[in-house]
């Protein structure tokens, strides 16, 4: 600052003798026109100086190699993490999933056609998180968080929860104990489900798979309207790779049996891009994860599951990983399992709330030894079996009862339905 102020006044001859010239006015009328325009320069310049912040911002960008079907091969990122969050130019996001050698393999989370060549790419250094709360229920996201409604922002009771986390250890679970009653009789007496089961609805297409599940999200509306937090059951739908047509009338049939107000609906539609369909199943869970951790009980519908293997194979073939059976990666079945196991009771000690999975599988004329249902059917509490035969015979919900389990049995019925349907089974397959 000092050798700013000696050099104004190194300068002020200089500047008297032109102002002299240029105004054609006295030598000393220039000297102090001079000098007060030197006192204003410094003060002027000496303001700005202090004003000025000396923080320094660090970026690590990459450039754009390569763009195509939804992936983009990335030079630079040195630093990048896997599955971390990276912005384009065009304000499009995407996630660093293939760490190379000399580059980066980058799925994008929207149409790529806004992304070229030659465009900077910069890390974000977060992992993708989403708004998740109370101010959720009633609304409908994609699979980043953000709503889709028309309904404006998010309001209400917020916080911020990454979509990835590790599923609860052993210790902080309980075996399950509470019955989560779908209102279904068949399901209730034979195939019972309890709060924190994970139970698989598996067949064919067209026999009913959704109709169960939206049937049990409906039938809550009883148990929900006695206010009680610590009974009240809160739902999540997640559509992965449906018609919106579809995601737009299930929204109606919810909202007109007045299901919407403890319901939400995370959905990656047919139009998405894969990378979408991948993520959507995880953000319905963290929006549970919520409730679960907060002592309440969630219900979350995975429709289906079978959908976001299939993107997830798209982007692993896209990303040159290695393809196994059926051309899936070899990491599918961790791909399901560490969502899957985010589906508990948790213990007494941490407040003994609950998440309940029913996860949707759809089958090719009825083979239930394929590679992706015989992996769900591995990881879940059991499954619930629909028929085509039975659902064409006017028998619905067509459960196959004898394909049918719940590994958690009866220890999920009151005293009353136990009692009631010992027996029913027995009596079915004698009958059969």
């Amino acid at each position: 600052m000092q050798a700013l102020r000696t050099g104004l006044q190194r300068a002020a001859p200089q500047l008297q003798q032109t102002l002299s010239r240029g105004l054609r006015v006295s030598a000393p009328a220039a000297a102090k026109k001079g000098q007060a325009l030197v006192s204003e320069l410094s003060s002027i310049i000496e303001s700005k100086l202090l004003d000025y912040g000396g923080e320094v911002q660090l970026e690590e960008i990459g450039k754009v190699l390569a763009i195509g079907d939804g992936i983009a091969r990335v030079y630079g990122l040195q630093s990048v993490q896997a599955g971390e969050m990276v912005e384009f130019d065009s304000g499009l996001r995407g996630m660093a999933l293939n760490l190379e050698n000399d580059n980066v393999g980058v799925v994008v989370f929207g149409n790529d056609r806004a992304i070229k060549e030659g465009d900077t790419v910069k890390r974000t250094g977060a992992i993708i998180d989403l708004s998740v709360g109370d101010g959720l229920l009633g609304r409908v996201v994609d699979g980043l968080g953000d709503p889709i409604d028309g309904l404006g922002p998010l309001t209400g009771q917020l916080s911020r929860q990454r979509i990835e986390v590790k599923a609860p250890g052993i210790i902080a679970r309980q075996s399950v104990h509470e019955p989560m009653e779908s209102g279904l009789k068949a399901v209730d007496s034979l195939v019972p489900v309890g709060r924190g089961q994970r139970e698989l609805i598996i067949g064919d297409r067209q026999t009913g798979k959704t109709a169960v599940a939206i049937d049990t999200i409906i039938n809550q509306k009883t148990i929900n309207a006695a206010g009680d937090d610590k009974k009240s059951l809160y739902c999540i739908y997640v559509a992965v790779g449906q018609k919106r047509s579809t995601v737009a009338q299930l929204m109606k049939t919810l909202a007109d049996q007045g299901a919407m107000e403890y319901t939400t609906i995370v959905a990656a539609t047919a139009s998405d891009a894969a990378p979408l369909q991948f993520l959507a199943p995880y953000t319905g869970c963290a929006v549970g994860e919520h409730f679960r951790d907060n002592g309440k009980h969630a219900l979350i519908i995975w429709d289906d599951l079978s959908k976001q293997a299939v993107a997830y194979r798209q982007m692993s073939l896209l990303l040159r990983r290695p393809p196994g059976r059926e051309a899936y990666p070899g990491d599918v079945f961790y791909l399901h399992s560490r969502l899957l196991e985010r589906a508990c009771k948790m213990s007494a000690d941490l407040q003994g709330g609950s998440m309940t999975g029913l996860p949707i599988i759809e089958t090719q004329a009825g083979d239930v030894s394929a590679y992706i249902p015989t992996n769900v059917i591995s990881i879940t509490d059991g499954q619930i079996f629909l028929e085509s035969e039975l659902f064409y015979r006017g028998i619905r919900p067509a459960i196959n009862v004898g394909l049918s389990v719940s590994r958690v049995g009866s220890a999920a019925q009151r005293k009353a339905m136990k009692q009631v349907a010992g027996t029913l089974k027995l009596e079915l397959a004698q009958y059969r």
